[in-house]
């Protein structure tokens, strides 16, 4: 079993906007639970918080100056989640605003290895570990990071 080990709570403070911190290195994104987002009890339904943890990701590769249609046009890759492993602590419920933190714990050739978590002030909810992989979109062979890309990455790890 693996442990996640956790994001300082300065870098998970909800925030108006998304925000870069460069001495944390670490991304947060707000979110409002909503009642899609729930079961019949107002408790968060686990699947939704993979979808928690993708728009942070997006978000912080859009923050970095890129977007998936972008990457696509310009490089003729995109990034596809290869494997997640993650611990649910506690529940989010309803009207519950949450932060959802990025960071990069490894940056290979084709592969990004997230750190991730969601928090509800200074209680952790969610620990994740994403591992994302670069990949050509035709045939979704695994392909080298593109440089340009691959610098803004390095940059923020």
């Amino acid at each position: 079993m693996t442990t996640l080990r956790r994001i300082p709570k300065a870098a998970m403070r909800v925030a108006a906007k998304p925000l870069l911190q460069p001495d944390l290195f670490s991304f947060s994104f707000p979110a409002r639970i909503y009642f899609e987002n729930t079961d019949a009890g107002g408790v968060v339904y686990h699947a939704e918080y993979l979808k928690f943890l993708e728009r942070a990701r997006t978000e912080w590769l859009r923050h970095l100056g890129f977007t998936h249609q972008a990457l696509g046009k310009k490089y003729s890759v995109m990034f596809v989640a290869s494997q997640v492993a993650i611990d649910f602590v506690k529940p989010a419920r309803l009207d519950d605003t949450i932060a959802v933190g990025v960071e990069v714990e490894s940056l290979g050739r084709a592969r990004i290895v997230f750190h991730q978590e969601i928090r509800r002030d200074d209680d952790t909810l969610v620990r994740a570990r994403v591992t994302v992989a670069c990949v050509a979109i035709e045939g979704l062979k695994p392909t080298e990071i593109p440089e340009e890309v691959r610098k803004k990455l390095e940059a923020a790890t």
